[in-house]
């Protein structure tokens, strides 16, 4: 079979590409050992109509199954090979890290491009796309061929709309953080198994958000006009609430066995008393002491750092109620909503450690991002709205006829995100917060 051997060559390559340091970065040597001339085989033998238990998958199926297996790969090699051991994540780990997943993220969309260009996998075939002249039918959303160029903006303008959107999760992460007042080393283990969580969620939100605006497409103006009020309600509202009353933590204190103290990065423990540590006689690191005889519970208690963990899910999960119907404003393309979004949170967690004492002192970016929440519902709006003028003229007892969408080009979303952003970085800089 052609996939087998293709497979067969393209995992060779890979193997003899994967060069991993002890300063936690490794390289994938495309250059030289990875040709584009294998993965367009690949991509063609895939391409194949396949069957798995009796059921056809798509083509597109094993696009995203790529894509899934590339992120398992990272975030295996982060928790087993980078991060095997609790450390505490030093300011130069963070932005070396940073760097890996931004540029990770960019380099994407060079991939998106020949992709979509070259249709592997028959991505850009049959493809859901914003009708650029909608009629009397509502007929907002169609399907249609995406060239290469168009998927590569479309991505990263949606890569770099959820990267800033991100950018105030990182305010709540940090609120949760310091009052449960977890451990320098051990809030890289919240953050990985917190983005394990998001992936799940917004995968699933995702695939069912795609679902119902083909099947609903006035579900669009629903999305526009969250998001305008999202947007006004962060402008008028301001801080964060106590997580100590969150009711998710209320409801786990309350029916859970808990305790008040750490026992190193357990989610749950059997301890009674506080674990107590001492140095090891060979590596001269502290290790935990064994637990006082009869101290043992026989259940499992929940610790600080699952409460941590909670709320970061929780906080994540607010968080995508709002981006997501952003980036659909810019494509109702599942693969780059897919793939944008996942790319935008994994660099969360170094862009954490980079960020989160310094972005108090960036008083501006607050208000760029409610900028572009604004910006992308208004867009979403002008573009689902005027179609459905006759539908919602009956509501008012108004006969009003059906326009074309008022579209705002991909080209013109990203610079106007980007140059928000610029502008907000700038006028931090130019005026900074005031020391009180």
């Amino acid at each position: 079979m052609p996939i087998c051997g293709a497979l067969s060559k393209t995992n060779r390559l890979i193997r003899r590409s994967v060069r991993l340091g002890r300063s936690g970065v490794f390289m994938l040597d495309l250059a030289s050992s990875f040709d584009l001339f294998s993965l367009h085989t690949l991509a063609q033998a895939a391409a194949e109509p396949s069957t798995f238990l009796g059921f056809e998958l798509s083509p597109k199926f094993w696009a995203y199954s790529a894509f899934l297996a590339l992120v398992l790969a990272f975030l295996a090699l982060d928790l087993f090979v980078f991060h095997r051991d609790a450390h505490e994540v030093a300011m130069k780990e963070a932005i070396t890290w940073s760097v890996i997943w931004l540029t990770c993220g960019i380099a994407f969309a060079g991939f998106v491009y020949v992709a979509y260009e070259r249709h592997w996998l028959n991505l850009g075939l049959t493809t859901p796309i914003y009708n650029p002249s909608p009629g009397a039918a509502h007929d907002v959303i169609i399907t249609g061929t995406v060239d290469g160029l168009t998927a590569a903006k479309q991505y990263l303008t949606g890569y770099i709309v959820e990267k800033s959107l991100a950018m105030d999760n990182i305010f709540v992460i940090a609120l949760v953080f310091a009052f449960f007042a977890v451990p320098a080393k051990y809030q890289h283990r919240v953050l990985f198994w917190g983005i394990i969580g998001a992936l799940v969620m917004r995968g699933g939100m995702i695939f069912l958000g795609s679902a119902l605006i083909m099947k609903y497409q006035w579900i669009l103006i629903v999305f526009g006009a969250f998001l305008v009020l999202t947007a006004i309600k962060m402008a008028l509202i301001k801080g964060h609430d106590d997580p100590s009353q969150n009711w998710a933590v209320r409801l786990c204190k309350r029916f859970l066995p808990f305790v008040d103290f750490y026992d190193g990065q357990k989610f749950f423990t059997k301890r009674t008393l506080p674990p107590t540590y001492s140095p090891d006689p060979k590596t001269g690191k502290l290790v935990q002491d064994p637990p006082p005889p009869g101290s043992l519970r026989a259940a499992w208690a929940i610790t600080p750092l699952f409460l941590a963990l909670l709320i970061v899910e929780i906080t994540d999960l607010v968080f995508a109620v709002d981006s997501i119907p952003a980036i659909f404003a810019i494509t109702p393309d599942p693969f780059i909503v897919f793939t944008s979004n996942i790319f935008a949170i994994l660099g969360l967690r170094a862009l954490y450690f980079c960020l989160a004492a310094l972005i108090t002192k960036f008083r501006f970016l607050k208000p760029a991002l409610i900028l572009i929440l604004a910006f992308v519902g208004v867009k979403l709006l002008l573009m689902s709205v005027p179609p459905y003028l006759d539908v919602i003229g009956n509501w008012f007892a108004q006969d009003w006829r059906p326009a074309s969408s008022i579209k705002i080009s991909t080209t013109a979303s990203l610079l106007a995100v980007l140059g928000t952003l610029a502008m907000a970085t700038v006028l931090s800089v130019m005026w900074p917060k005031k020391v009180a």
